[in-house]
């Protein structure tokens, strides 16, 4: 059994090494390269730091919104032992492991290692050398519905982030090439799959989100109030 951790990451600002903070981790459970349903969620008050402006125009969440979220040291257990020594699957992997490892450093917690990374930004430039490389961009490429994707959030945006790491590696069509194949030919070979071409799908991917997700999500929404910089920004 293959086990990875798609993750993602929001943070107050954009550099750990002038104080910045984490303030929502969001990571997605793939078992054999697919969603087993398991999912780690939380948002973490920043203590002194507040969200930036330009942060919080990307992602919504106030310093207001996380002052009653547990702290980091309160939440490394479980993140840790959620991700367990597993793969990480990563898009702009040097920014999360950066905020990631400062919050540990701060609890005296040993650092993730880049070692055990799949950075999906660095595959994305190998196979699609012109870009772009977004995952909005990437989404698009591969007719994966984001439409619920109204602003930047680490839940939201591990669960695109997993179809887009099984598209871009081929393992959803490998895997239908596999059916069909074996259908005709027992013997069929792994190495034989990994030459068919990936084609898109006609129509998008469905979406991840659930119910409770988008209830979730809709709620945060509320808290911001009428004035959020984000409704004006559509």
């Amino acid at each position: 059994m293959t086990r990875e951790i798609v993750l993602d990451t929001e943070t107050t600002g954009l550099d750990a090494r002038r104080g910045d903070r984490l303030i929502e981790i969001g990571c997605v459970e793939l078992i054999n390269h697919f969603p087993s349903g398991r999912e780690f969620h939380r948002f973490i008050n920043p203590e002194t730091r507040d969200v930036h402006p330009d942060a919080f125009a990307i992602h919504g969440i106030s310093t207001a919104f996380l002052k009653d979220k547990p702290v980091f040291r309160d939440v490394a257990a479980d993140f840790l032992d959620f991700i367990g020594d597993d793969t990480l699957i990563i898009h702009n992997a040097t920014f999360d492991i950066g905020f990631i490892n400062m919050e540990l450093e701060l609890v005296k917690r040993a650092p993730l290692s880049m070692n055990r990374v799949v950075d999906t930004l660095q595959l994305a430039r190998r196979k699609h050398p012109g870009g772009p490389n977004t995952l909005d961009a990437l989404c698009k490429r591969y007719n994966i519905d984001n439409s619920k994707r109204d602003k930047h959030g680490a839940i939201v945006d591990s669960l695109l982030l997993a179809e887009v790491y099984i598209e871009m590696t081929g393992t959803r069509q490998a895997t239908l090439v596999l059916g069909a194949e074996a259908a005709q030919d027992t013997s069929v070979a792994v190495n034989g799959i990994s030459s068919q071409h990936v084609r898109q799908r006609p129509q998008p991917l469905p979406s991840r989100l659930s119910s409770e997700d988008l209830a979730a999500h809709a709620k945060f929404v509320e808290s911001l109030g009428d004035k959020a910089l984000w409704r004006q920004m559509g």
